[in-house]
């Protein structure tokens, strides 16, 4: 096996190999730390791997004798899960359906990447929109468009990519459609928790470019796409008030409302779906990262066409439908978290981090706009640099985090982090903020 210090050089050699200067040891690691294989320290994982493992490092039901031989069965096969069922698949299926998915979406599809999923989500609104509208084949819903926002990040892939508008370098230079993109009146948050900024006024700018939108693009707008928490853009929340009128407005207009929860979802802001904190029912869910496998969620408005995606054979597909392997571990992580009430201990844990910051704010300054809802954590500094020199300093103290927006550093909590934890985060930030007396 190679060593480690030589794990970067080596795939440096036959990659771009920018990513961080660790190399995580996977027999070491273990709940929320990280233990770097070249260097013999543990990093205080924050990061997650971009939100994607949520029940810490080596938890004891992941070694498990009986789920290991599951898991390594489901590894010796990759299965054509979109044609070939297992028991294992039919297992996951009615796990995630009967316990994760909310009642009244009986549709869903299965696929290898978030932003697969998304644009998936995208092809069931075009092609419900198509038949919506009686398209004939020689159109083949070419003017159909997706409505979106500024700060949107949904991906790489082909539809995505004119979805996504935070860092130019991840778009650039490939081909993109011109689709309405409308502003997002984000949330500011004083330090005691309060709104500091007129969000109201912003949603009605917001929502008048989404109404003229409408009225130009008339009849061709299939949907309405939001994460209901931007993550890269910046951390933006939005009022339940937002939500609920781009609900009316999909009604009334005649599109699909689509969340994209890939970050967000799967008990990451201590409920299982974060639109469940606004009590704003979407019609398509995007969902990945710490669901392992990624996919969609669907209700019943698909219906209203009978030829829908869900009904017509190879609509949409996918050799692999998934992967089984991600499939045995979903369900084992969700086993985890419903047996150890992970979705409860990360929003406790989560809320106490946003005080603990609060108040770091309040003595030191520099920091605004702390926000979140359990594992999902940020705060503003006062500069693009502060933002940059505060995420180096924080990685020498052994806390990894990530850049959000211009200025914001984000958390991404592992479920199954402790008070104790918790605490030792916040010294290690306040360790790293500049000195200063807050207001």
């Amino acid at each position: 096996m190679i060593d480690p210090k030589s794990v970067h050089s080596t795939l440096q050699a036959a990659q771009l190999a920018d990513g961080i200067p660790l190399v995580m040891d996977l027999q070491r690691s273990e709940g929320v730390y990280i233990h770097d294989a070249s260097s013999g320290e543990r990093y205080l994982d924050l990061f997650t791997n971009f939100a994607s493992w949520p029940v810490g490092y080596a938890h004891p039901m992941m070694r498990d004798p009986e789920f290991l031989a599951e898991l390594t069965l489901a590894a010796e096969t990759k299965v054509a899960n979109s044609d070939i069922y297992t028991t294992q698949m039919a297992d996951f299926v009615q796990a995630f359906s009967t316990r994760v998915t909310p009642q009244g979406y009986p549709h869903h599809f299965w696929v290898s990447g978030g932003a697969l999923a998304v644009e998936n989500t995208l092809k069931v609104a075009f092609d419900w929109k198509a038949h919506k509208l009686g398209l004939e084949r020689a159109n083949d819903g070419k003017d159909l468009v997706a409505l979106h926002f500024r700060g949107a990040f949904h991906g790489r892939s082909g539809y995505t990519m004119s979805l996504t508008n935070t860092d130019p370098r991840k778009i650039a230079l490939f081909p993109k459609f011109d689709w309405p993109r409308v502003s997002t009146p984000a949330i500011e948050f004083d330090l005691d928790g309060g709104i500091a900024n007129d969000v109201a006024a912003l949603e009605a700018a917001s929502l008048r470019e989404i109404e003229a939108a409408f009225d130009a693009y008339k009849d061709r707008i299939a949907c309405i796409i939001l994460e209901p928490m931007q993550g890269e853009g910046g951390d933006n929340h939005f009022r339940s008030e937002f939500l609920s009128a781009l609900r009316r407005v999909a009604t009334e207009r005649e599109a699909l409302l689509i969340f994209d929860e890939v970050q967000t979802g799967f008990y990451g802001s201590g409920k299982t779906w974060l639109w469940q904190h606004h009590g704003v029912e979407p019609d398509l869910v995007a969902f990945g990262k710490k669901t392992q496998v990624c996919g969609l969620y669907s209700n019943t408005r698909v219906d209203d066409v009978p030829e829908n995606v869900f009904h017509t054979s190879s609509r949409i597909n996918s050799t692999w439908g998934g992967n089984l392997v991600d499939m045995v571990r979903c369900r084992r992580f969700i086993e985890i978290i419903e047996e150890e009430r992970l979705a409860d201990n990360v929003a406790a844990r989560g809320a106490e981090l946003v005080d603990g910051l609060r108040q770091l704010a309040r003595e030191r300054g520099h920091v605004s706009n702390v926000r979140g809802l359990g594992s999902l954590v940020a705060f503003t500094l006062d500069s693009p640099e502060l933002r940059d020199k505060m995420l180096a300093d924080l990685f020498d103290k052994q806390l990894l985090a990530l850049a959000s927006g211009e200025r914001a550093v984000r958390f991404r909590l592992p479920l199954v982090i402790s008070s104790a934890e918790v605490g030792e985060a916040l010294t290690r930030i306040a360790d790293c903020l500049p000195a200063g007396v807050g207001a």
